[in-house]
């Protein structure tokens, strides 16, 4: 963080790479960050979408809030309201046993409430239904 803290993004990347490759949920979320911004690294959408998918697959809330904007909006992957929706759904709901900042389920809410304002009521239940499926996976 150190060197992500003092904009020093090429050696961050690095850093973050060896932890999110050990499986760090943190680290893989920064990196999401980092492809999505191109810093340290050539902005790419589909990368970022990778790195948010892994930590938002372990619990990570600001990685499923990141992961479902990208599908609302459709950058690095196809436009898609029902993940958009159940991905900051599961952000707002918090993982169990994670301590979850209010603003992040606050942010997360009116996302998903958004996104809900475009979809059918179908889309929803299936969003709401894979909602109620997930469960994380990997390293926490």
């Amino acid at each position: 963080m150190a060197a992500y803290d003092r904009q020093d993004y090429v050696l961050a990347v690095q850093w973050f790479r060896k932890a999110a490759d050990q499986g760090n949920d943190n680290a893989q979320f920064l990196l999401g960050v980092m492809y999505r911004n191109g810093e340290g690294v050539p902005q790419d959408y589909a990368l970022s979408v990778l790195w948010f998918r892994k930590a938002a697959d372990q619990g990570d809330a600001s990685a499923q809030f990141n992961l479902g904007a990208m599908y609302h909006v459709g950058l690095g992957v196809p436009k898609d309201y029902t993940l958009a929706y159940m991905w900051a759904n599961l952000a707002a709901a918090g993982a169990p046993g994670r301590a979850q900042p209010a603003y992040l389920r606050e942010m997360a809410q009116k996302a998903r409430d958004a996104t809900a304002s475009r979809m059918t009521p179908a889309q929803i239940g299936e969003a709401q239904r894979l909602s109620r499926e997930w469960k994380p996976t990997g390293k926490r």
